[in-house]
């Protein structure tokens, strides 16, 4: 079942024809992929986030991303480890379930239709995750909640 509501696929910002970094979101955290530049010492990338921005770079260089986040995150839960020729970067929402269009403000944000797609599969996460046992994967949702009366079969309180 999780695997039916994790993220299909990565979200690529690119720039100048230049892949800049790939993204994805779950409930709790946004993933940043960032390759690295080849023949660089590892021990030279540095990464800094704060609860509002996020700065990368190679030390002594001008920094590759200095932006602001598009939402604010846990920086006490917020974390970046360099794996192979990537470095990611998994930034904990402070406002948990909450959709990102995308991790930093004014760059690569979503189109509508594909935000809307990402906001229901996180909102079929969220039930998944509050409702353990059940199958949601298959529920469709037309945007407006269910009326609380009719609710339950239509059992009214009197």
């Amino acid at each position: 079942m999780a695997e039916k509501l994790a993220p299909e696929q990565r979200h690529i910002f690119t720039h100048n024809g230049q892949k800049v970094f790939e993204w994805d979101q779950t409930l709790e955290e946004v993933n940043m992929y960032i390759t690295l530049p080849p023949n660089v010492p590892k021990k030279l990338f540095h990464c800094k986030i704060d609860s509002n921005h996020v700065h990368v770079g190679i030390k002594g260089n001008p920094p590759y991303l200095d932006h602001d986040l598009t939402c604010p995150v846990k920086t006490d839960c917020s974390f970046w480890t360099l794996e192979d020729d990537v470095m990611h970067i998994t930034l904990q929402k402070r406002d948990k379930g909450q959709t990102w269009s995308s991790p930093i403000v004014g760059q690569g944000q979503l189109d509508p239709y594909t935000t809307d797609l990402e906001q229901r599969r996180l909102m079929l996460q969220r039930f998944q995750e509050e409702n353990p046992g059940f199958d949601f994967s298959q529920a469709q949702f037309s945007g407006s909640c269910p009326d609380p009366r009719t609710f339950m079969g239509g059992i009214h309180s009197t």
